[in-house]
C-alpha cells in the first residue's frame, strides 16, 4: 500500500503545524517537479510521484534535525504502511549508495546509524527513488531552480564535504536520464526554474 496524493497531503499539512519551517514549501516544489516529469514518462505514474515527493522531508515533523529526519521519516511512513515512500525518506539523500557519501551530521543512536548504513547500502532503488532524488536538487522554498543554484544552497548551508562533488555529478547522471524518457530539457517542465535561479 502506498500513500493516495489526499493522504500525503494530509501527512505534510500535518506536519507543518508540529515543526512550521521553509521545508514545507520545499516538499511541496519537489511534489510538483516530480509529477510534472512523470507525467513525461510513460512508465511512472504522476500521481504517485507527486506523493513521493510531498513525504520525502516528512521525517522533519519531529523537530529540527539533520539526518535524523531521514529515519523518522522512514518510520512514519512504515508505521502507516507505506514501505516505497519509507524507503525514499531514505534513500532521497543517498543518490549514491553508500552511508558515507552524507552531507549532514548523525544526530541518532548507533543502533540507528547501523541500521541506516545497512538500508542504504542493501536498498534497491528504482526511478521514483531517482526521480525524487533528482527533483529534491531542484526545489528551493520559493520555487523551482537550476540544479547548480540548488548544490550551491546546501553548500552554504552544510558546507562541502569529500564526496560533494560526486554527488552532484550523480544527480546530473540522473537529470540526463530522464531528459532522454523525456525528450526534453527538465527545466522546461518546472515554470519559473530560469528565472527564479537568477532572482
Amino acid at each position: 500500500m502506498e500513500p493516495t496524493c489526499e493522504a500525503a497531503e494530509r501527512a505534510l499539512e500535518e506536519a507543518s503545524k508540529s515543526n512550521p519551517g521553509a521545508w514545507v514549501d520545499h516538499s511541496r516544489y519537489v511534489a510538483r517537479a516530480c509529477r510534472n516529469i512523470a507525467l513525461r514518462c510513460p512508465h511512472l505514474d504522476a500521481g504517485r510521484a507527486y506523493a513521493l515527493g510531498l513525504l520525502h522531508d516528512i521525517g522533519r515533523y519531529a523537530g529540527i534535525s539533520s539526518e535524523r529526519h531521514l529515519i523518522d521519516g522512514y518510520r512514519y511512513c512504515a508505521e502507516r504502511g507505506w514501505a516505497q515512500a519509507a524507503q525514499i525518506c531514505i534513500s532521497h539523500a543517498f543518490m549514491i549508495q553508500d552511508i558515507e557519501t552524507s552531507i549532514g551530521v548523525f544526530d541518532v543512536s548507533a543502533e540507528d546509524y547501523q541500521f541506516m548504513k545497512n538500508f542504504v547500502a542493501s536498498a534497491v532503488y528504482d526511478d521514483y527513488d531517482r526521480l525524487v532524488q533528482l527533483c529534491d536538487a531542484l526545489a528551493l522554498p520559493t520555487g523551482f531552480c537550476l540544479l547548480e543554484k540548488r548544490f550551491v544552497d546546501v553548500a552554504i548551508r552544510y558546507g562541502v564535504h569529500p564526496f560533494t562533488v560526486d554527488r552532484w555529478k550523480k544527480i546530473l547522471e540522473i537529470k540526463a536520464l530522464f531528459e532522454r524518457w523525456t525528450g526534453t530539457s527538465i527545466y522546461s517542465l518546472l515554470p519559473g526554474a530560469v528565472e527564479n535561479s537568477f532572482c
